[in-house]
C-alpha cells in the first residue's frame, strides 16, 4: 500500500514538558487510521504538525510527499481538518460560515450547499451556529472539510461529547468518505469509536507510541489468558482454557444441552491500553 502520511521520530515539547518523544507512524493511502488515547496523550499536537500548523522541536512530517512545514495553500486545499474549536463563527449562520472559507479556497456558493445537504444542515443554513446543538454543531464543522472535497481528513475527537445516535450518523459520514479512497487521520480516546471505524490504530501515552496494528491483532496479542468463557443454561459461568484439551468439555456441554453461549475472553482495547500504562482510556 502507497505511504501517505509519514512522521519520523517527531518531538515537541511546551516549555518543560514533553509532549511528543519520538513519535513515528506511516498512514496508508484509502485508510483510516486512528491515534488512540486519553487527553492530553499528545494527540491534537500531531494533527498540528502533521498539517504544518505547529513546528516540530525535531523529527519531520510529510503528505503525500510533501514536507508539512514546506506545504502551500494549494498544498493544504487537498487537506481537510476538524477540530473541536476550529472553524465555527458563532454569530454568523451556518452558510455564512462556509462561505468564509468558500472565499478563502476559491470554492464555488453551490459547493457550500452540496456540503450542508451531505452533513444534513441544508434545513438549518440561516439559523445561527450558536443556536446549534452540539451534535449540528460537529456536523458543521465537518461540512467545511466535505467543502473542499480533500484528499486527506484530520478529524480530532469528532465526536466528542455526542449522544450515540448522532456520533453513529457521524461515521457513517466518515465511513462513505474512506469508500471515495480518502485517507483519514482520526484522534479519540473511546476504544468502541476505533474498534468500530479504523483500519489500523496506534495507542499513544506521554507522547509515545506503545502498539500500532490492526485493533485485532493488537487484542491477539494480549491474549495472555485464552480462556472460553460458557454460559450455562442454569444460569452459571465456567471459564476453560483455550486449547486443544477444550474441545471434548465443549462437545460434552453442548451434547447435553447445558450451554447457552461460548465466548473466547479475547481482551478489547481498552484492557490492553490498562495493561500497557496502568491508565483508563476514557478519561
Amino acid at each position: 500500500m502507497e505511504e501517505y502520511i509519514i512522521a519520523d521520530n517527531i518531538t515537541k515539547a511546551f516549555g518543560d514538558k514533553t509532549v511528543l518523544d519520538g513519535v513515528s507512524l506511516t498512514i496508508h493511502r484509502g485508510e483510516i487510521f486512528g491515534l488512540l488515547g486519553p487527553s492530553g496523550a499528545g494527540k491534537t499536537t500531531l494533527i498540528k504538525i502533521l498539517t504544518g500548523q505547529l513546528a516540530p522541536d525535531g523529527g519531520n512530517a510529510e503528505i503525500s510527499g510533501i514536507a508539512s512545514r514546506k506545504m502551500t495553500g494549494q498544498d493544504r486545499k487537498k487537506i481537510g481538518i476538524m477540530m473541536d474549536n476550529f472553524g465555527i463563527y458563532e454569530r454568523f449562520s451556518c452558510y455564512e460560515n462556509l462561505k468564509i472559507f468558500a472565499r478563502i479556497y476559491g470554492i464555488k456558493n453551490e459547493d457550500i450547499m452540496r456540503a450542508l445537504e451531505k452533513v444534513g444542515l441544508a434545513g438549518v443554513k440561516k439559523r445561527a451556529a450558536s443556536r446549534l446543538s452540539k451534535g449540528m454543531q460537529s456536523r458543521l464543522r465537518l461540512a467545511r472539510v466535505f467543502m473542499t472535497e480533500p484528499d486527506v481528513m484530520f478529524l480530532d475527537e469528532p465526536t466528542s461529547g455526542l449522544d450515540p445516535t448522532t456520533a453513529n450518523e457521524i461515521h457513517k459520514m466518515i465511513l462513505a468518505e474512506k469508500e471515495k479512497g480518502r485517507t483519514v487521520f482520526l484522534t479519540t480516546h473511546t476504544m468502541a469509536e476505533a474498534e468500530k471505524l479504523c483500519d489500523r490504530i496506534a495507542l499513544i501515552d506521554d507522547g509515545k507510541i506503545i502498539e500500532c496494528d490492526r485493533p485485532r491483532d493488537i487484542c491477539r496479542r494480549y491474549n495472555h489468558q485464552r480462556m472460553l468463557k460458557i454460559h450455562l443454561e442454569d444460569g452459571a459461568d465456567i471459564e476453560i482454557p483455550h486449547n486443544t484439551d477444550a474441545a471434548d468439555r465443549v462437545a460434552e456441554l453442548i451434547r447435553n444441552g447445558c450451554a447457552e453461549t461460548i465466548h473466547t475472553t479475547e481482551p478489547n482495547l481498552e484492557t490492553v491500553f490498562i495493561e500497557l500504562t496502568g491508565k483508563e482510556l476514557e478519561v
